[in-house]
């Protein structure tokens, strides 16, 4: 290939994009040989499990010792001989990503406190705080940065998150869930996106919220960040907003649904048509499910409103990451980066400059759509679910934690300052099209689906 098209074939084992492709296929065949032959890479995937005393964490910490330890070694081992082969010095980024390493474990370990999740605070996202927290302080030496990979972490972490999320799953969520998360993914896109372009903002950090309204939030905001080659300072602030409203809506949506006396079902769909973030939507969903019965006069069970947000929020908005991804990198490719020149585009430079890290994302979805395909949601859910998918989203919690960590670590708020409250006007935008539209959808439109629904 002519180096024009972006360095040739060599571009397989020099790029950060391809070695992200290539450590989160290994790492889900790894998964799926291990859970053939009827075991699991559970044990390597060690993450703290929830723990409401001291006691109860060190114990816990004291018998999985040896877990963290062969982690780590595996993390340092195989991201160290990628980016070695990228150009990065292996001592470097070795003595860097001890603190990353030491410092996300905190954070996890933290996010697994029982309050800690009551308020919703996942790893990732106590990661970005407190990575903000110490950039915009003390701050960290110069010679500590060499591990503070945020597109590397990231694209890994998607590329897992496509074997969280096969293709079965759309036929078991039915035609409805899909065909109204798709309305809401592509209205609130659009919302936003010509919102934030009407305020003058750039078409980059425009696709950057909207994509972090329209589908699920903080993973759709980077992955689109990454695919439209967006500023470093654009994916902080869409998370920023993402997080934000997601707070805000975990306690307004079931206080406004139980307001309403919306049947279980009902409310689970509203709540997944609406929210942004996927643990705060459950927790929403789960809390309004737990009103139903006859002391509220809430229609319906628990299960029908954790059911309905899983099929609308999880499975159908979800699944428009690699979607969105790939419309907008050719997008942006064809036309965004194009202004002000003359001449054809050459179908090549689509195809070089194309975000590697998503065709990672579809391959691994496609590989466990095939393991999946065949089998019941409820043989998923007992089986592969436990076996297969729990060690690998575990694994992609890290990666997102690793990559969250090194954005608030590497970011700064005076880098916000030139967008002003522009961003945080469309974004909101957004937000008010997610609760019209989901509502009419889902109380008037379908009503009468999501309240019969699993009955």
């Amino acid at each position: 290939m002519s180096s024009k098209h972006g360095g040739g074939w060599n571009e397989l084992w020099r790029k950060e994009d391809w070695w992200a492709v290539w450590v989160g296929l290994a790492t889900v065949l790894i998964a799926y040989a291990a859970f053939a032959q009827g075991t699991s890479i559970g044990w390597i995937a060690a993450a703290p499990a929830k723990w409401s005393t001291l006691d109860q964490l060190r114990a816990q910490l004291a018998a999985d010792a040896v877990r963290y330890a062969v982690q780590f070694v595996a993390f340092a081992a195989v991201f160290t001989i990628a980016l070695a082969v990228i150009g990065l010095r292996p001592g470097a980024f070795l003595a860097s990503f001890v603190l990353v390493y030491l410092l996300s474990f905190a954070i996890f370990t933290l996010g697994a406190w029982d309050k800690a999740q009551t308020y919703n605070l996942e790893p990732p996202l106590i990661a970005l705080f407190v990575g903000l927290v110490i950039a915009n302080t003390t701050g960290l030496p110069a010679a500590l940065s060499a591990a503070f990979r945020v597109e590397f972490y990231v694209k890994l972490g998607i590329v897992l998150l496509g074997a969280t999320l096969p293709f079965t799953l759309i036929l078991w969520a039915g035609p409805v869930a899909i065909l109204q998360a798709s309305i809401v993914s592509i209205l609130t896109f659009l919302v936003i996106f010509f919102v934030a372009r009407r305020l003058g903002l750039d078409h980059r950090l425009a696709a950057t919220l909207g994509a972090g309204g329209a589908v699920c939030g903080v993973s759709a905001a980077i992955a689109v960040a990454g695919a439209v080659r967006a500023r470093k300072e654009d994916p902080p602030i869409a998370i920023t907003l993402v997080v934000l409203w997601a707070i805000v809506l975990i306690f307004l949506l079931p206080l406004v649904s139980r307001a309403l006396g919306l049947p279980a079902g009902v409310g689970g769909a509203w709540i997944g048509t609406s929210e942004f973030a996927d643990a705060a939507g459950f927790a929403a969903a789960q809390a309004y499910g737990g009103l139903a019965g006859p002391a509220t006069g809430i229609a319906g069970t628990a299960d029908q409103a954790v059911w309905a947000y899983t099929l609308i929020k999880v499975v159908g908005r979800d699944v428009w990451i690699g979607i969105w991804a790939l419309v907008l990198s050719i997008i942006s490719v064809t036309y965004w980066e194009r202004e002000g020149t003359t001449g054809p585009v050459e179908v090549g430079q689509i195809w070089w400059r194309f975000p590697k890290f998503v065709v990672g994302f579809l391959i691994a979805s496609l590989l466990v759509t095939a393991v999946t395909r065949g089998i019941s949601f409820g043989d998923y859910n007992a089986r592969v679910k436990p076996a297969l998918i729990a060690p690998i989203t575990s694994l992609r919690i890290w990666a997102f934690t690793f990559s969250f960590l090194s954005i608030g670590l590497t970011t700064r708020f005076r880098d916000f300052a030139p967008a002003g409250g522009r961003p945080a006007i469309a974004f909101t935008a957004g937000v008010a099209v997610n609760l019209i539209v989901g509502f009419v959808m889902s109380v008037l439109v379908f009503g009468t689906y999501w309240a019969e629904l699993a009955k």
